[in-house]
């Protein structure tokens, strides 16, 4: 159902921002420690500042989720009604 008020009423896909954090979570920390290993101080910097971007981008996410339907509706919640105040 589309009802030309999508850019107002959108949600947040969450779940999938998790699996994402998640993914650059494994490979930053793969590669901060492969270029560790391989003596690329440079490039394991840069990984472990991506790291640390998805860490927090997780915690964010995590938070988000934990705080219920308001930022992660359900299926059974029907999409927000726009403002008819304007």
């Amino acid at each position: 159902m589309r009802s030309g008020n999508e850019p107002a009423t959108a949600r947040s896909p969450l779940r999938l921002r998790f699996w994402l954090s998640m993914w650059g979570l494994v490979w930053s920390a793969a590669g901060a420690a492969a270029f560790s290993l391989v003596g690329r101080p440079g490039w394991a910097a840069a990984c472990a500042v991506v790291f640390v971007l998805a860490a927090v981008d997780m915690a964010v996410v995590v938070r988000h989720i934990h705080q219920g339907p308001h930022y992660q509706p359900g299926r059974n919640i029907p999409p927000y009604e726009p403002p008819r105040g304007r």
